[in-house]
């Protein structure tokens, strides 16, 4: 290898803003999502879903559907070869409705078609009958009256965790408050989508958009009555996903078809299928309640969280434990009494969303953090510096931060960062932009700052790793890295940085990255913001034990050309593992449960007008410690779009549900932030790497979910001086009681 290949490979290595190699495809319109899989001979598959949240199933007659032109299958639970029910956490949601369903939309039939319109025309042509039965739609109802009837037979509470610490709850200065998180949308622009193909072994190949495919391969095979291994998943492009294509949607639902039928199905979900086809982030109600001495240092805090999971399990236990160890936010107290619970109701079932239940609990600490310091008379950024954890600070859970924590420097930084100017009274200038109807009389303008901690990586026991491939050989005469993980680019730049990693390590500057499928061991999930540590951890450890094979290789001086020319490609796998976690004790709630915590604070400025109830954010200003920047284009790319996510949750981000029922399934109706909703951003990173991490690194990509929120919501508070107790603000908070 040439020195000039060296120094080039270390030009595109760890650290280094390097393109992304599906970024000009993607621009372009040419990249392959999996919505543009295409395979001769291949047929249409479509759900028939229920249209009651509650219901029993009385009767189905798919003869209608089977007598119609181009129909080649119509399915039900009764056509399910294998196990009946799947999950994440625990089986209990049925992969078609068995006798009943739990909420609107859920599966009850499939049709194969030769024309995907034949394929919906059959759907509608199947009759089942309905009883429809009581909805439980209130979760504090569902999860403390003892009269509610179950959405399970278990029982409605999912899970209830404690945390307990100290006894002493009594204060000089206490505030109350209860609030209010409405249910978001991942909202990605990829439909659920993929392809099932049969094989001559009596499996089945799927190509999919997923986030995990080997849990999905192990929710799927079951279901088929097939072994794993003749299950065979590879990824296919993935049109966004932020937790929402962790569970299961169309997956063994296209399988089932191309089984029955010996043709390859496409299933392909339209906007508001989507909607009603995976989960959503939890919506929230909370009470806390915060004691402080006159100064505004912590004495206890006690909070209540609920969290609606929904018809189904899903995730909630997980992001139950992840609402409760981090529901006091990163401040040091001596007396905790936390109560957070996941419930079943007749609602959507709601799972993972980027920042998993530490987005819901931090906006209701950072809203009394914020009446904290009005009581005492401080500013909110002082509050919240007195209060800071920083290295060696004891969590809730009683777990030790043994890593770079310097919250109270960010929040510093931050509050020096000079602050936008007004603007010169245009029309672009004001709240609803060219649409407003005033010029500017109820215009004022608030500034709020924001504070969140998100753990990385899997928590509380789970064994949580990655595996990678690493080939070196000669390609054309020259060196060649191949790297095979089964890690899911959702995104976020994950096979960008997987090159990167092995150009570092190997110092050869062709590498390839392959398609990620279950022909490799697992790589865990793509969430978490767990995949630059542990599938980089594993890239690495696969990269160093090559770079060895390759030492011996040229011991007696040979160029690496020469050695691989007499030994041939040289391949070497490996695991890569976190420290370990453990779970919450389920009565005191203690433990170390988190592999690493991260910290991102936001300012927000905004202008509101307090008549329309219309608010523009000015600006967003962000600091966050990330350990190592490993591509810092990449990293600022992740912490404006998780900005733009918190900015959603907190001005108008919603699904309406109503009795079960979802009332804006269309992004003509659920709103999400353009280009023209984003604000310019300022944002400083900071390296402070994490000893147990891979090259120091943070995971980066879910905190600034967390602060982005009540910074903006803050900022919108300050400028009406209305309490605002509930996300998103919609206009006639302000406008109406103004």
């Amino acid at each position: 290898m040439s020195g000039t290949e060296t120094r080039q490979s270390r030009s595109r290595g760890v650290g280094e803003s390097v393109p992304r190699p599906d970024g000009t495809l993607k621009v372009t319109g040419e990249f392959a999502y999996s919505s543009d899989l295409y395979l001769a001979g291949m047929i249409w598959g479509v759900t028939l879903r229920s249209p009651h949240p509650s219901a029993w199933i009385r009767s189905i007659d798919v003869g209608p559907a089977l007598a119609m032109p181009g129909v080649l299958a119509v399915l039900t639970h009764e056509d399910v070869p294998g196990e009946k029910f799947y999950g994440l956490e625990h089986r209990d949601q049925p992969v078609l409705a068995v006798d009943q369903v739990r909420y609107q939309g859920e599966p009850v039939a499939l049709v194969a078609a030769d024309h995907p319109e034949r394929a919906r025309r059959a759907a509608a042509a199947i009759v089942v009958e309905y009883e429809v039965r009581e909805a439980v739609t209130d979760p504090r109802r569902a999860a403390f009256d003892p009269s509610c009837p179950t959405v399970h037979e278990h029982g409605n509470v999912l899970r209830h965790q404690p945390v307990r610490v100290g006894s002493h709850f009594e204060a000089p200065v206490v505030v109350t408050g209860e609030y209010e998180v409405g249910m978001q949308d991942q909202a990605f622009l990829g439909p659920e989508s993929g392809l099932a193909v049969p094989a001559e072994d009596g499996g089945v190949d799927l190509y999919v958009a997923t986030q995990w495919l080997h849990v999905d391969r192990d929710q799927i095979a079951p279901c088929l009555g097939l072994e794993p291994e003749r299950v065979r998943l590879s990824l296919a492009g993935v049109g966004g996903a932020f937790g929402a294509r962790e569970d299961l949607s169309m997956q063994v639902h296209a399988c089932m078809l191309a089984l029955r039928t010996g043709r390859p199905v496409k299933i392909v979900y339209g906007r508001e299928e989507s909607f009603f086809g995976h989960v959503h982030r939890h919506p929230a109600r909370m009470r806390y309640e915060h004691g402080a001495t006159s100064d505004g240092r912590l004495v206890y805090v006690k909070a209540e969280i609920l969290l609606d999971g929904g018809a189904y399990c899903s995730s909630s236990p997980a992001v139950v434990g992840n609402a409760a160890s981090l529901g006091v936010g990163p401040y040091e107290v001596d007396n905790v009494r936390i109560d957070a619970y996941g419930v079943y109701t007749n609602n959507p079932p709601c799972g993972a969303m980027r920042g998993f239940g530490a987005v819901q609990a931090c906006y209701a600490y950072e809203s009394q953090m914020d009446r904290l310091a009005e009581a005492c008379g401080i500013s909110p950024v002082e509050v919240r510096i007195r209060n800071a954890v920083s290295q060696g600070s004891t969590l809730a859970t009683g777990q030790v931060i043994d890593t770079p924590a310097p919250l109270a420097d960010m929040l510093r930084e931050l509050a020096a960062m000079p602050l936008p100017e007004t603007g010169d009274g245009g029309l672009l200038d004001m709240p609803g932009g060219v649409s407003q109807t005033t010029h500017g009389e109820g215009v004022r303008r608030g500034v709020g700052y924001g504070v969140g901690i998100k753990n990385i990586c899997f928590s509380e026991g789970f064994d949580d790793y990655s595996t990678a491939r690493v080939r070196v050989e000669l390609l054309g005469g020259e060196p060649h890295v191949l790297v095979h993980t089964a890690a899911a680019e959702v995104g976020q730049g994950l096979v960008t940085l997987q090159e990167q990693i092995a150009r570092t390590e190997l110092g050869i500057d062709r590498v390839t990255v392959a398609q990620a499928d279950t022909a490799v061991g697992s790589a865990g999930s793509s969430s978490a913001s767990r995949q630059s540590y542990v599938t980089g951890g594993a890239v690495r450890a696969a990269c160093e034990a090559v770079r060895e094979r390759l030492a011996e290789l040229r011991a007696g001086g040979a160029s690496l050309v020469e050695a691989l020319e007499r030994a041939g490609a040289v391949e070497e796998t490996r695991e890569y593992r976190h420290r370990p976690t453990f779970p919450l004790d389920p009565v005191t709630g203690q433990g170390d449960s988190h592999t690493q915590l991260a910290l991102c604070v936001h300012r927000a400025v905004v202008d509101v007008d307090t008549e329309l109830g219309l608010v523009k954010v000015v600006e967003l200003a962000a600091v966050q410690d990330v350990g190592k920047i490993m591509n810092r284009q990449a990293l600022e790319g992740q912490i404006h779009g998780g900005s733009a996510q918190g900015l959603g949750l907190a001005l108008m981000e919603e699904i309406q549900v109503t009795d079960g029922r979802v009332l804006n399934p269309s992004f003509t109706d659920y709103l999400i932030p353009t280009i023209l909703d984003m604000p310019p951003m300022r944002v400083s990173i900071l390296e402070n790497p994490d000893p147990h991490a891979p090259y120091g690194l943070r995971g980066a990509g879910e905190p600034p979910t967390l602060s982005s929120t009540p910074a903006v919501a803050a900022a919108v508070r300050a400028a009406t001086g209305l309490p605002l107790s509930r996300v998103p603000i919609r206009p006639h908070d302000i406008a109406l009681n103004g």
